[in-house]
């Protein structure tokens, strides 16, 4: 259930990211479930190897190339699917940014909700 629910949200929020932003553009609720969906299958499969390849340069950044990895897997997304799009890189790291924060706030909310036993 508590995933479901986060999928959902998570969709939501890329919703919210489309209305807030112009760089960032999604063709209705079921294309912000796809991509929605694509964005956490990338956070879980990729985004750790590339963590692992880059690991020099965030450590010379002081963790802040994650926003570059972050940007790029979001970008990445919008590149394989039809009904999402994002103008262009900068549109992806601004957008990637609101997705994390509202991201971040879903996480807290469901925390509440669906307490660990």
């Amino acid at each position: 259930m508590k995933l479901l629910t986060k999928w959902l949200l998570s969709a939501a929020a890329l919703l919210l990211v489309a209305q807030l932003y112009s760089g960032v553009e999604l063709q209705g609720f079921a294309a912000a479930m796809v991509a929605a969906l694509v964005i956490g299958l990338f956070n879980i499969f990729l985004r750790p190897l590339l963590i692992l390849l880059t690991l020099p340069v965030t450590v010379l950044t002081m963790g802040l190339f994650l926003f570059i990895i972050n940007a790029l897997l979001f970008w990445a997304a919008a590149r394989l699917l039809d009904g999402f799009q994002v103008r262009d890189f900068a549109a992806a790291l601004l957008g990637s940014l609101l997705y994390s924060m509202f991201s971040l706030v879903i996480d807290s909310a469901l925390e509440r909700l669906f307490p660990q036993q």
